[in-house]
């Protein structure tokens, strides 16, 4: 069963995100108080601990929140969802716009290591109904 492992927020752009204790997803913004909320097509980010898994082998001590997920999941292979895939989690639906994305090239974890995980098999939503998420909750693949 897949599930969230780990929530996380930037309050500032150009930050490294870090987790905290619940998220709320608002419908047309993403996460309030998380820095990259808005009306566009990347409110949410999730990456699962699946994909991290493979960069810990060459970074161990990769902090939760360092590929700038804001949903860290097990148990789904995120990457493979096509676009439009709908995903409940607690309350909240979000629908997926987009897989991968290009890193930037101030990267830390690519600086530090040569490879980020994140512009191949990270996704990102939107939100469709809103709702709090928490690590625990469980995920679920809609369509």
């Amino acid at each position: 069963m897949a599930e969230v492992v780990a929530v996380c927020i930037s309050e500032k752009k150009g930050t490294m995100k870090h987790p905290v204790d619940a998220i709320e997803l608002k419908v047309q913004h993403g996460i309030v108080g998380d820095a990259h909320a808005g009306n566009w097509h990347r409110q949410v980010s999730l990456l699962a601990d699946e994909s991290v898994e493979k960069m810990r082998e060459k970074f161990p001590t990769i902090p939760v929140g360092a590929f700038a997920e804001n949903i860290l999941t097990e148990g789904v292979c995120l990457y493979e969802l096509p676009v439009g895939t709908k995903l409940q989690i607690g309350d909240a639906l979000l629908e997926v716009t987009q897989i991968g994305k290009e890193c930037h090239a101030d990267c830390a974890i690519r600086q530090q290591v040569g490879d980020c995980v994140m512009p191949r098999e990270g996704i990102f939503t939107i939100v469709l109904e809103g709702g709090t998420v928490r690590p625990g909750d469980h995920l679920t693949v809609l369509s």
